[in-house]
């Protein structure tokens, strides 16, 4: 079993609650295939680097998991037959990506005082 992370954009004509309906639906498709979900994101409503279908907007989302490698043919398949899915990409996480995902749910990466983390950066290259 591998770890792996998918990211995909909603039409952003779907309200918040049909936005979450829809993250709900890939969820259950990839846990009927006996997949395990390990972290999931709305990132909510998002301004897009370019246009996509005429909308410049779109609500973000990311699901990471583990899972066999025949599971992700199921999943983009799904995506694709979604028509509120604008674009979506699946990749397969090394051992660096799934430590930095660990940290990064832990928290470790907020700077709530920018400040004072630079204060200590400094710090730490002085000694």
């Amino acid at each position: 079993m591998k770890n792996y992370e998918t990211v995909f954009i909603l039409n952003p004509v779907l309200s918040e609650d049909q936005a979450k309906d829809t993250v709900e639906k890939f969820v259950k498709v990839l846990k009927n295939r006996n997949a395990q979900i390990l972290n999931q994101e709305f990132w909510g409503l998002k301004k897009l680097a370019y246009p996509i279908n005429k909308k410049s907007t779109g609500f973000y989302n990311l699901v990471e998991f583990t899972a066999d490698s025949s599971v992700i043919n199921t999943l983009e398949t799904e995506y694709r037959r979604d028509e509120s899915v604008m674009r979506f990409l699946t990749t397969v996480l090394d051992k660096h990506a799934v430590t930095y995902n660990e940290r990064r749910r832990k928290g470790e990466f907020r700077n709530k005082d920018k400040k004072t983390s630079v204060r200590k950066t400094a710090e730490e290259l002085a000694e």
